[in-house]
């Protein structure tokens, strides 16, 4: 018997929605090796590293430092993680284990993805008379960059439903805000070039959307699994 024509057009849809989400996926990860390459070749934003450097050097004062340290300081990994995990503990005592397992394996993973590049492709950080606060891991990429981003941007993914249109916008402009600043205080403090947070924000980004869209396709196959009704004996 042939599909209900009704049913297979509604299906229509979210199929496409599938393959666009998917294709959007592959995209930024694509996206991201190749601000990671870039970095690690010298081309494209690499290009720019040694006149942000001297850019960011002549602008300094005392103030613009004191926050900026500040604001590296609270954006670190470290902080990043602790911010995730205190979060992912809330949302399990509020009946949300899901959530927090992705919050917190999501963040997790991040790092063991930033930690193995920084390895792998060991790039030296700018001069240490540049530098304002000390370093002394690799420079590539940015894990301050990757981590702000994927953690900011999980919580905003978990905040996302049932708010309305003008408090979603808020909240992406709140996030990319604040992301955009602790990226920019590695290269004013003298730590990382440019192309360094450049490729971070991407890694972050591509890791956030693969672990996002994941976790939505496991959310709604629970909830079809919970909605399917039980026979009677």
């Amino acid at each position: 018997m042939p599909d209900d024509p009704v049913e297979t057009a509604s299906d229509e849809p979210a199929t496409r929605r599938s393959w666009l989400v998917a294709l959007g996926t592959v995209g930024l990860v694509l996206l991201a090796g190749l601000a990671v390459w870039a970095a690690f070749t010298g081309v494209g934003p690499a290009e720019a590293d040694a006149a942000a450097l001297r850019n960011a050097v002549e602008a300094r004062t005392p103030g613009l430092t004191t926050a900026a340290i500040l604001i590296t300081t609270v954006g670190s990994t470290a902080a990043m993680a602790v911010l995730a995990v205190v979060v992912g503990v809330v949302l399990w005592a509020r009946g949300r284990p899901g959530d927090a397992a992705f919050l917190v394996l999501t963040t997790a993973a991040a790092s063991l993805v930033f930690r193995s590049l920084k390895i792998v492709l060991d790039r030296p950080r700018p001069p240490i008379a540049t530098r304002v606060v000390a370093e002394t891991n690799e420079s590539l990429p940015s894990g301050h960059a990757t981590m702000s981003l994927v953690v900011i941007g999980a919580l905003v993914v978990l905040s996302w439903a049932g708010q309305a249109a003008r408090t979603r916008t808020l909240i992406v402009l709140a996030a990319a805000t604040w992301v955009g600043l602790v990226g920019a205080t590695r290269i004013y403090l003298g730590v990382h070039w440019f192309s360094d947070v450049v490729a971070g924000w991407a890694v972050g980004a591509a890791w956030l959307t693969v672990c996002a869209v994941l976790w939505r396709r496991w959310s709604r196959r629970s909830v079809a699994a919970v909605a399917v009704p039980v026979a009677p004996d």
